[in-house]
């Protein structure tokens, strides 16, 4: 029983310091998170996707993967916002199994945290410098947000995660957008209460320190689906789903309404391949209806290079080993079809 303290790990401030982020790759970030603000506070009328792994689990395939979406970023950046998904934090529903590139930089050896975050950091690093898209990652651990705060362009919240205190609090000092995932019981009350937290300025100790926080006004709403008592998915993409968060964003005061809309998770019961549906359908409620059209600002998209998953060891060249992606074919197929929508 307790807590073994096995090795004091390196500051955020330390590791920044050992792996920088080059003045030229800062400069693409800057502009980057200044265009992708622009969507949530409505100054731009581009439609954000946010694509990418389950997990981030190999850094050549992972650089692979970004290197070929900025090829379509070219594309299409006259509508679409393409932004890569390197999540290096998994969560695991019963705590078993791979939980990312920071626990385990090698998935097939035992967690090495130092040698994580230096993988981490130097993922992230090189998939800016070769495609010049900056990414999202989910905040798995509030106190690990200073390892990544300046290379991130988007952070998402997890179901599980979205219903605790330090992560609401955290998130209400990021100058980036931050999408709340709704909880697995899908509820939108508790979803909308964490967006108002964290718009919203808070003191609070952080990593022993009294901190306070000027709030986040590009926290946002990101519906995944949810599951039932029986442990049956329910989607919550329909029209009817959007028409339901809309009326509920209206009875508040909060800042820059939108939604991004998860196409995997409890919205396809993890199911793939219905994310190409799951696209389609919400990007034609947006075209029926000018408000959805202004609420539903992106889709969060898992693809990979190789469609579905395997297991740890069977070494597939960018096959997911978490959660089972689109391939890389339907997804480029994806992007153009959604820059038709918009």
């Amino acid at each position: 029983m307790g807590f073994d303290f096995v090795k004091k790990l390196p500051t955020p401030d330390e590791i920044r310091e050992q792996f920088p982020l080059p003045a030229h790759l800062k400069a693409i970030k800057d502009t980057r998170d200044a265009e992708i603000a622009k969507v949530f506070t409505g100054e731009s009328n581009k439609f954000l996707v946010i694509v990418g792994p389950c997990s981030a689990d190999n850094e050549d395939a992972v650089c692979d993967y970004v290197t070929r979406l900025a090829k379509v970023n070219e594309k299409v950046k006259d509508k679409l916002i393409l932004i890569p998904r390197i999540y290096t934090n998994k969560p695991r529903t019963t705590g078993e199994g791979y939980k990312g590139i920071i626990h385990q930089p090698d998935p097939e050896k035992k967690p090495n945290f130092l040698q994580g975050l230096i993988a981490m950091r130097k993922m992230q690093i090189r998939a800016i410098e070769e495609s010049g898209l900056t990414a999202a990652d989910e905040m798995l651990y509030p106190e690990n947000w200073g390892y990544v705060s300046d290379i991130l362009s988007y952070v998402a919240i997890g179901a599980r995660s979205v219903e605790d205190q330090q992560h609401r609090l955290t998130v209400s000092g990021f100058d980036v957008p931050a999408g709340m995932k709704n909880p697995t019981s899908g509820d939108l009350s508790v979803m909308l209460n964490s967006v108002y937290a964290a718009q919203h300025s808070h003191s609070f100790i952080y990593r022993g320190w009294e901190v306070k926080t000027t709030g986040n006004p590009l926290t946002h709403t990101i519906l995944r689906g949810s599951v039932n008592k029986h442990g049956n998915s329910i989607p919550n993409y329909h029209y009817e789903d959007l028409n339901l968060l809309l009326e509920k964003y209206n009875e508040r005061d909060l800042l820059n309404p939108a939604c991004i809309v998860d196409t995997n998770h409890s919205n396809s019961n993890k199911q793939f391949k219905e994310q190409l549906r799951i696209a389609k359908e919400v990007m034609m409620s947006r075209n029926v209806n000018e408000d959805i059209h202004r609420l539903v600002k992106g889709l969060m998209i898992e693809s990979y290079i190789e469609e579905g998953n395997q297991k740890i060891g069977e070494h597939i060249y960018g096959k997911s080993i978490t959660d089972a992606c689109l391939g890389w074919k339907d997804t480029e197929d994806l992007i153009y079809r959604i820059a038709d929508y918009r």
